[in-house]
């Protein structure tokens, strides 16, 4: 039994002693890895524009293009980030398919490009060349490069992969569906509970990745359930929003209760599996060993 300390005025509006769920743990604070760099990227178009508007047809034209340019290039760069974050947390993952921050900063350089042309007095082409390059050493400088090689596939066939990608892919939207969907109930306690789950979740979606022969006991887990229980957190999030209906938000922490627990037991499963195998692997690689007449100490 954990203690809360708080009462009627603290953030949940609850008192007393909590539960804490078997299976719950500490939550990680959620950061954008865009963050606001990436979104600055945004504002030199904008300024672009502004400042071209009273040069003319010749002054603007090129400055719209290199505006469409530069905001395209911001674009790329922050999903390149949320890409190269998501690969990082996976210990086996495929490369991206678009290289968005190399992108990013090829049009990042043929915006500023642009920008220069649209600010010369007369027409040349030296400068608009030698800032366009800076400009892209810049944005890889400052933002880096797409994975150029995929990790921890070793061993594993291609079909395979296949299938896994696209369980995983289906379970990450569900999960992000659900994140998105209880907010329209304004209910940290619900959020919260749903951050629990959707940790123990990706706990499961992790072990299939890293074994994929794990899929076909998972699959069912990451497919059916979870699309459930994105359809009960819509329901929630939608009778919460209009009643507060007290009744309504303790069963649905009921089901995200029972949900996680049965996460966590299908990966317990899945581990235990995975050591059964190895250990059945050093096994017979011992008997073969001693048959050969080796002898191990």
């Amino acid at each position: 039994m954990a203690k809360r300390f708080g009462g009627k005025y603290s953030p949940d509006g609850q008192s007393g002693d909590l539960e804490t769920p078997e299976g719950a743990r500490a939550r990680r604070l959620s950061v954008d890895p865009a963050g606001v760099r990436s979104n600055v990227l945004f504002v030199p178009a904008i300024v672009l524009v502004a400042t071209s508007i009273s040069g003319g047809a010749l002054t603007l034209l090129p400055a719209l293009v290199g505006a469409l340019s530069l905001t395209l290039a911001a674009w790329l760069v922050r999903g390149g980030l949320r890409a190269h974050a998501e690969f990082d947390a996976r210990k086996v993952a495929r490369k991206p398919a678009l290289p968005r921050k190399i992108l990013g900063a090829v049009f990042g350089g043929i915006g500023t490009a642009l920008a220069v042309t649209a600010h010369l007095d007369g027409f040349a082409l030296l400068s608009p060349i030698l800032y366009g390059i800076i400009a892209t050493g810049l944005y890889i400088a400052a933002f880096g490069i797409d994975p150029l090689r995929s990790k921890g596939m070793d061993g594993i066939d291609t079909f395979q992969q296949d299938r896994v990608a696209r369980v995983v892919d289906q379970a990450e939207k569900h999960l992000e569906t659900m994140r998105e969907t209880i907010a329209r109930a304004r209910d940290r306690q619900s959020a919260a509970r749903l951050e629990d789950f959707s940790d123990t979740a990706r706990d499961l979606i992790r072990t299939v990745e890293e074994d994929p022969r794990d899929l076909t006991a998972a699959r069912k887990y990451l497919g059916v359930y979870l699309q459930g229980a994105r359809d009960a957190t819509a329901k929630f999030a939608d009778i919460y929003s209009r009643t507060q209906d007290a009744q309504a938000r303790t069963d649905y922490l009921a089901l995200l209760d029972d949900l996680e627990k049965n996460f966590a037991a299908r990966n317990r499963k899945s581990l235990l599996a995975d050591r059964s195998d190895l250990n059945v692997e050093i096994d017979v690689l011992r008997e073969r060993l001693s048959r050969e007449g080796v002898r191990l100490d």
